[in-house]
């Protein structure tokens, strides 16, 4: 009891290493997933203390997507002399930036019949918004001039710095009615 055998120091030691991950909605600002978690090591005489790291443990993002960290084996290096075979795994990690939704709405409207164009050039921005500091310029389009309804068409161009890949956007008109 208490010694060791020739074989316990021989045998593979396999020491997993799981990159810590995180999960952030888009803002515009950037987003950081720092560190690791030694999830097991497959001999209980190894241990954290019996190898040093000398890679980057962060990933860096800002748009929306996936992230790998990338750590690699290499980063890893076994300092103990009296384990010879030690074998470092790497789950991935990631950083994970969501796209907002947006859901962009322009306006109702009614009137009674008068000869004239029933127009609203209003839009109104909803679900997550825009990030601060981004956003649409909006061409209204929707018209009814005769008794009935349509829709209060409209198109949007991002503004200037304002990506697509960090949007869903959904387009909804309201409707134009004229009444008798």
């Amino acid at each position: 009891e208490g010694t060791l055998t020739v074989t316990e120091l021989t045998d593979k030691v396999t020491v997993t290493i799981t990159e810590n991950s995180g999960s952030e909605k888009y803002d515009g600002k950037e987003k950081t997933v720092t560190g690791y978690t030694v999830t097991s090591i497959s001999n209980p005489l190894y241990t954290e203390k019996d190898f040093t790291f000398s890679g980057n443990a962060t990933v860096k993002g800002t748009d929306a997507g996936t992230y790998n960290m990338e750590l690699k084996p290499a980063d890893f290096t076994n300092k103990n002399a009296n384990f010879k075979n030690v074998e470092f795994v790497i789950v991935d990690g990631t950083l994970k930036i969501a796209k907002r939704t947006v859901t962009l709405t322009s306006a109702d409207a009614e009137k009674v019949y008068d000869g004239a164009a029933l127009t609203n050039k209003n839009v109104t921005v909803s679900g997550d918004g825009f990030a601060k500091g981004e956003g649409a310029a909006y061409d209204v389009t929707g018209s009814q001039k005769e008794v009935g309804n349509s829709k209060n068409t409209f198109t949007y161009t991002l503004n200037e710095g304002t990506k697509a890949g960090n949007y869903t956007i959904t387009v909804v008109p309201g409707t134009l009615t004229v009444k008798p």
